[in-house]
């Protein structure tokens, strides 16, 4: 079994960045100052077989915005964090809530603000746009960029690492 298949077999919680891996990264404001993001719907997808797995999900975010609450309700995200730079200690927060430990975690970033969860977890990914700093420090990259179904791939990843891949997919035959 190569190396993030076995770390990926004892996820329990996946964690997402938003901007640059659940969005392709770019910003978008309206004359009104309000903002809106792009998502896509093959991500959404994996993100709730990976729920109906049975591992927990959650976003922790450096920014804020009314549109990724919504995104997070209509996914079933369980554990939304916005406007959290230090997203370590939101981390170490969440664990502490849910009993789990680092090694039971994984997490898809593309920034510098996600390394330092990235290098704790069990299994740290970059999605395939990130940063080359994160990318050469991540235990793998997606070949997918962020936005365009990274975080897809990063969810059947662990379900395929702990055997219901098959399982989620076959559901629609």
């Amino acid at each position: 079994m190569n190396e993030l298949l076995q770390r990926a077999r004892d996820i329990r919680l996946a964690i997402f960045d938003v901007d640059g891996v659940l969005t392709d990264g770019r910003l978008y404001f309206l004359t009104d100052g309000s903002e809106f993001k792009t998502f896509n719907t093959l991500d959404g997808h994996g993100i709730k077989m990976l729920i109906n797995s049975g591992v927990r999900t959650a976003i922790i975010s450096g920014r804020k915005t009314p549109v990724v609450e919504r995104r997070a309700q209509n996914l079933g995200i369980q554990h939304l964090y916005q406007g959290r730079e230090d997203k370590l200690v939101v981390l170490d927060e969440l664990l502490a809530e849910l009993g789990l430990d680092y090694a039971e975690v994984a997490y898809l970033g593309d920034d510098l603000p996600d390394l330092p969860v990235i290098r704790r977890v069990g299994l740290g990914m970059a999605v395939a746009s990130a940063d080359a700093f994160v990318r050469e420090h991540a235990h793998g990259v997606t070949q997918a960029r962020g936005g365009e179904g990274a975080a897809r791939e990063f969810c059947e990843l662990i379900m395929r690492a702990q055997g219901s891949l098959e399982a989620a997919q076959s559901a629609y035959l």
